[in-house]
């Protein structure tokens, strides 16, 4: 049992307490602004009391792999020197950061980005193997684009060593821990699952050979980079649409044996998340975002990715549908990482409708006087896309600020409604933002109540 207060060793990384900035989409890109952004958008949840902050996905190639624009690549050692700025800004505050490293794979802007596979017409996409049916079904209706480069068995071992040389950069610019992203469809996932990988050789066919994609990586992080500490998504494709269209997945069990082998492997932790074998909401449940797709000046922006009005009508479509099944049940990824954390004795960080600080004292297990279930889920709490409506969040959320009121309530909620009207306008480049009027006020009286910097037990 444990507080969201309490320390936490990662590998040999001690963190200073057990709540963490789950990777969000910064949108900094390479450019010549990009550290600053950066540091704009993760430095207020450190100096707020954040414990550690997980950067967001970055793409360990110069060319192809990202899953949205503005995604930033970690395979230049001269960009990545510059993030030290980064790093130091978060260790002033007392906080320590992981950086994620992603390939998006077939989920890459190479397949469904209209405007960049114009722009770029030879880029390929690199598919762990043959499109399963369902994807060439959605080729030939129109709907995606694919044409994919199948990745041969030292292309593999190529694009692992890759993940090491980004680990080692990120270890030489102050980072204090790599956080493989595993889930969300990108290239980490389409390994691990059955229905993107039907390879026959050692990368394939069995649940260990699909898994030695993750080993390789491992070691490729431990020639570049030492010993930092090493965490990984680890999905289960339970939400995936109905068994006659998706009979190949990864049930809860394969999840749970996928974590328990990435520790004999050696990882440090691991972040189990229940997720699709598609692109849609279950990584990001909540409302239907109305005013993100009725926003006029994102629409040119969606045309261009989507590939014109009536093509982007298509997807907001599927998004209106896809809100009817995955609404925003309280911590979705509990029993997942409640049935992860009796398996292994590494650390199990949880994140995914995480809204409340009552919550997260009954996901560590520090919830018994209420009545909860004493056992803990998990042993660090995560938040997403409430960082983008309170980037401060941490002071509220953590003791010494303002986690509790004068009668002693600690059940303290977050402004984010999950509405989703930050997430939907990344498609188009726009940053990741809280653009929900009724949210924003809110802050803004908090802010001036000093929520934000401790002064004060206002709610």
């Amino acid at each position: 049992m444990a507080t969201l207060e309490d320390p936490i060793e990662i590998g040999g990384c001690r963190v200073p307490n057990r709540l963490y900035r789950a990777p969000l989409l910064e949108c900094a890109g390479n450019g010549p602004d990009a550290v600053d952004t950066l540091i704009e958008d993760l430095e207020p949840a450190a100096a707020s009391g954040v414990g550690l902050i997980c950067q967001g996905a970055t793409i360990v190639r110069g060319e192809g792999g990202c899953a949205a624009p503005g995604m930033t690549r970690v395979h230049d050692p001269d960009f990545v020197s510059r993030l030290s700025r980064l790093t130091d800004r978060v260790h002033d505050h007392g906080g320590r950061i992981f950086l994620q490293l992603e390939h998006g794979g077939l989920r890459s802007m190479e397949t469904w980005h209209a405007a960049y596979r114009r722009a770029n017409p030879g880029l390929e996409q690199l598919a762990v193997s043959n499109l399963p049916w369902q994807l060439r079904a959605l080729d030939r209706a129109g709907f995606l684009s694919y044409d994919p480069h199948v990745l041969e068995t030292e292309e593999v071992y190529e694009l692992a060593a890759d993940f090491g040389r980004a680990a080692g950069y990120a270890a030489d610019t102050g980072y204090d821990g790599i956080h493989i992203a595993g889930a969300n469809m990108g290239i980490v996932q389409q390994f691990l699952s059955p229905f993107y990988n039907r390879r026959d050789d050692e990368f394939g066919g069995s649940p260990e050979a699909r898994l030695r994609f993750l080993a390789v990586v491992y070691e490729a992080i431990r020639e570049w980079a030492g010993e930092l500490p090493v965490m990984a998504k680890v999905p289960a494709e339970t939400p995936a649409p109905p068994a006659p269209l998706v009979r190949r997945k990864l049930s809860l069990e394969d999840g749970i044996e996928i974590a328990r082998r990435l520790e004999k492997i050696g990882y440090d932790a691991v972040v189990p998340v229940e997720t699709s074998v598609a692109w849609d909401m279950s990584i990001a449940r909540g409302e239907y975002p109305d005013r993100a797709w009725e926003n006029e000046a994102l629409q040119e922006g969606y045309d261009a990715a989507f590939g014109g009005p009536l093509r982007k009508r298509l997807v907001a479509a599927a998004n209106r549908a896809e809100a009817l099944v995955y609404d925003a049940e309280p911590a979705w990824n509990e029993k997942f990482c409640r049935r992860v954390r009796e398996r292994v004795s590494i650390p199990v960080l949880a994140e995914g409708g995480i809204r409340g600080r009552g919550q997260m004292d009954r996901l560590l297990g520090d919830g018994a006087s209420r009545g909860d279930d004493p056992t803990p889920a998990c042993d660090m709490v995560g938040l997403a896309r409430p960082f983008y409506a309170e980037p401060r969040l941490g002071a509220r959320l953590l003791e010494d600020g303002t986690a509790s009121d004068a009668g002693g309530n600690r059940d303290l909620r977050v402004l984010c409604e999950s509405c989703n009207n930050c997430t939907v306008p990344q498609a188009t480049g726009a940053p990741g933002i809280c653009r929900t009027p009724s949210v924003l006020r809110r802050r803004g009286e908090l802010e001036r109540a000093g929520a934000y910097d401790g002064t004060t037990s206002e709610q």
